[in-house]
């Protein structure tokens, strides 16, 4: 079993890592959109987006490919242009459905009830901030509209996937939940589906995503 060295923690919130990150190389990610995004929305009928966490932009433009309206928010703006360019190589009907914000999760206030999607994939924060967070996320959402949230489970750390040694930043999907108010939210969604990735060496790993999809009440 071996886990990534970890970082400052303070440095991962921080503007410098990630535009560092991001102008290491031509893609950190794949570029695909994730899977539990796909799973879960597929089938859904587009409206307005909130990307919180874009990174490069896969997500935003697998939506705006679909119909949706996206706004992608990261701290990184290597990202954000790497996200743009990307959408503008995916065409004029893509580029002109999606925008691209620089915003600190630390510092954001999010409109409230606006969106017809808030997503977030992967935002690992302390366990002390993660349920203000959440409630953020969760506030920007438009009665009838949905709530995606998307993260690695706690259990990814018994396997040798490499996730960073942090395990105050993992979360499960009750603990999500718990962050909602009940009589606002039908969860669709409350899980911790398994699939499978390559670890370090290149072999196949099964791993866990902690995956809360709701919707809020009108």
């Amino acid at each position: 079993m071996t886990h990534e060295h970890a970082p400052d923690a303070t440095d991962l919130y921080s503007q410098e890592f990630w535009d560092a990150r991001y102008d290491s190389t031509t893609a950190v990610w794949s570029g695909n959109p994730n899977p539990q995004l796909v799973e879960q929305l597929a089938d859904v009928a587009p409206g307005n987006a909130l990307d919180v966490g874009c990174g490069e932009g896969a997500d935003a433009i697998w939506l705006a490919s679909r119909g949706w309206n996206v706004t992608g928010l990261d701290v990184s703006t290597v990202a954000l242009t790497h996200a743009a360019a990307r959408a503008a190589e995916a065409g004029a009907d893509v580029a002109d459905r999606t925008s691209w914000d620089q915003t600190d999760i630390r510092t954001w206030q999010p409109p409230v009830h606006h969106f017809d999607l808030v997503l977030a994939h992967f935002i690992h924060v302390p366990a002390s901030d993660r349920q203000a967070l959440h409630r953020q996320l969760a506030a920007a959402v438009r009665p009838g509209g949905r709530l995606l949230i998307v993260g690695h489970h706690p259990s990814d750390l018994k396997t040798s996937v490499g996730r960073l040694d942090l395990p105050d930043l993992l979360f499960t999907a009750d603990q999500v939940a718990a962050a909602l108010e009940p009589d606002d939210w039908e969860v669709l969604v409350c899980a911790a589906p398994a699939r499978e990735a390559l670890n370090p060496e290149g072999k196949s790993v099964t791993i866990r995503d902690t995956v809360l999809h709701g919707i809020r009440r009108g």
